[in-house]
C-alpha cells in the first residue's frame, strides 16, 4: 500500500517494487525495493524531472532526510527525488544474519549475495524507472559507492540517464582489490598523522588504550570483543569533515577509576559499539572487497593481505617504541567476522566470496569512451575512502565527464557542502560553470 505524508517543506510517497533477483533471469525468484519519493510541498502537482539518489556504502541504506537538508534542498528547487534503498539495504528485502540463513549454507549464501554489486542496483533502476518517470530518462547523484554505481551505469544503461553527477565516487576502472588498498593505506597514514598534528595528546591516549586492549579482554556491551585491531579501526571516521574531532572527543573519554581499578568508561564503550558494529549494514562488510572483483581473481581477503605491506600498523610492534599508534580506515578483515555478533554467524559465507574466482566486469570503457551522457563528479583532493589518482584517471577515460577537484570537504562533502557542492555539479553538466 502507497503512503504519502508530510514533512516541514515536502511530501514524501512510499514506493515499493519487485524486480527479479537475477536479472539474467527474469521469470525467476523475485526480491522488494523500497524507495521515498520526495517533492517540495509547493510543487506537488508540477510534471518535474527525476533525479534518483544512489547512497554510498555498499550496504547501506538511502538517508532518511527530515526536511530540506544537505544537498536535497537544492534538488528539490527542479526535481523530484527518489531516495532507493538499494537492494539488501533498508527497507528493501534485507540480507543479514536473521535472513541469510533462509537461502540455505554458506555456499548458497554467497551465491545470493553475489546478485549484490552494482551492476544487479543498476538494473534495478532501469527496471523500475518506466514505473517512475513513464519512461523518460533521470538523472542519478551517486555519493561514494552510489558513484560507483553510476559508473557502471554509464557503462551499461546510458539510454536511462540524462545526466550523471557523483560526489566522492569515481572508482577505478580496472584497479583490483590489492591495487586499491596498497593505494589506501599510505593515504590513512596521512590522515592520521595530521589527526595527530591537530590534537597531539591523542599520542598518547591512543597508545594507552591500545595497551589496555593488548593486555586485556574487552567485551563491550553488545557482545563486540574489542581487540587492538577493532581498536585501530575506528579510523575510519577521518575520512569525514567532522572526524578528527569526534575521534578525540571519543579519545578523551576513555578511561574510569573504579574499585577495582582503572576501565575503559561506559561512555566510551557506548560510542565503540556503535561505531564499529555493522549489525545495521553487514552488507558493508560482505561484500565490501568483491565491489573491485572484476576477472578470476580472487580478492582473498585483499585488505587484510596487503597490510602486511606496511608493518608500521602493527600495534604491538608500535607500543614496543616510542611512535604514534596508527588507526587504519576503510577495510573490511576476517577478524571483524570474529569479533561483531552480527557477522559472526556469516564468516564462512564471507570467506567463499572472498575465494571466488568468477566476478564478471562493471564497467565498459569503450562505451565510456563514447559516452554522450552529461557527468560531473566531485573529486576530493587526497580522499580517504577513494584514490584521488584512480578518480582522475577514470575522469579522463569518460568521455565528456567534467571534474570539481577540491580540497574544501572530505568525503562527505555533498553532506556537508550540501546544495553548494550540488549546485556546482549540475552547473557543470549543463556547461554553467
Amino acid at each position: 500500500m502507497t503512503a504519502t505524508y508530510r514533512q516541514p517543506g515536502v511530501v514524501l510517497t512510499d514506493r515499493r517494487f519487485t524486480v527479479p533477483l537475477d536479472h539474467d533471469d527474469p521469470t525467476g525468484e523475485t526480491i522488494e525495493l523500497y524507495a521515498r519519493e520526495v517533492v517540495a510541498g509547493d510543487k506537488v502537482r508540477q510534471n518535474l524531472p527525476w533525479l534518483v539518489y544512489l547512497q554510498g556504502g555498499p550496504g547501506f541504506g538511502a538517508n532518511r532526510f527530515v526536511g530540506k537538508p544537505a544537498w536535497l534542498g537544492r534538488a528539490l528547487k527542479e526535481y523530484r527525488v527518489l531516495l532507493l534503498d538499494q537492494r539488501g539495504t533498508g527497507h528493501s528485502t534485507p540480507a543479514n544474519r536473521q535472513t541469510l540463513p533462509l537461502r540455505g549454507g554458506p555456499a548458497e549464501q554467497a551465491d545470493y549475495l553475489t546478485r549484490f554489486r552494482a551492476d544487479s542496483i543498476v538494473k534495478d533502476c532501469e527496471t523500475i524507472r518506466p514505473e517512475v518517470t513513464g519512461g523518460a530518462p533521470w538523472t542519478v547523484l551517486g555519493q561514494s559507492f552510489g558513484g560507483f554505481c553510476a559508473v557502471t551505469y554509464l557503462s551499461t544503461a546510458p539510454e536511462g540517464l540524462s545526466a550523471a553527477v557523483i560526489t566522492g565516487g569515481l572508482p577505478s576502472l580496472d584497479a583490483h582489490a590489492d591495487d586499491v588498498y596498497r593505494a589506501a593505506y599510505p593515504r590513512i597514514e596521512r590522515k592520521v598523522a595530521a589527526h595527530y598534528a591537530r590534537y597531539p595528546q591523542d599520542v598518547e591516549r591512543a597508545r594507552r588504550i591500545a595497551e589496555h586492549l593488548l593486555n586485556q579482554e574487552v567485551v563491550l556491551p553488545n557482545g563486540y570483543r574489542l581487540t587492538v585491531e577493532a581498536f585501530q579501526s575506528l579510523g575510519i571516521v577521518l575520512g569525514g569533515g567532522e572526524g578528527s574531532h569526534r575521534l578525540h572527543f571519543l579519545l578523551e573519554e576513555a578511561f574510569v577509576r573504579t574499585p577495582h581499578g582503572t576501565a575503559l568508561s561506559d561512555a566510551f564503550q557506548e560510542e565503540v559499539q556503535h561505531l564499529l558494529s555493522y549489525a545495521g549494514h553487514p552488507l558493508y562488510a560482505l561484500v565490501h572487497e568483491a565491489i573491485y572483483g572484476q576477472d578470476e581473481r580472487p580478492t582473498a581477503w585483499s585488505a587484510e593481505r596487503v597490510r602486511a605491506e606496511f608493518p608500521q600498523y602493527d600495534a604491538a610492534k608500535t607500543l614496543a617504541g616510542d611512535g604514534p599508534l596508527l588507526f587504519t580506515g576503510e577495510s573490511i578483515h576476517p577478524w571483524m567476522f570474529e569479533t561483531d555478533p552480527a557477522l559472526c554467524p556469516l564468516r564462512e559465507t564471507a570467506d567463499l566470496l572472498a575465494a571466488r574466482t568468477d566476478w564478471t566486469p562493471l564497467y565498459d570503457t569503450a562505451r565510456l569512451a563514447a559516452n554522450e551522457v552529461p557527468v560531473a563528479a566531485a573529486v576530493y583532493h587526497d580522499d580517504m575512502y577513494v584514490d584521488t589518482t584512480h578518480s582522475l584517471q577514470t575522469a579522463r577515460a569518460v568521455r565528456g565527464l567534467r571534474t570539481w577537484v577540491t580540497d574544501e570537504f572530505e568525503h562527505d562533502g555533498v553532506r556537508a557542502g550540501g546544495p553548494r557542492v550540488l549546485d556546482r555539479l549540475l552547473a557543470l553538466t549543463r556547461d554553467e560553470a
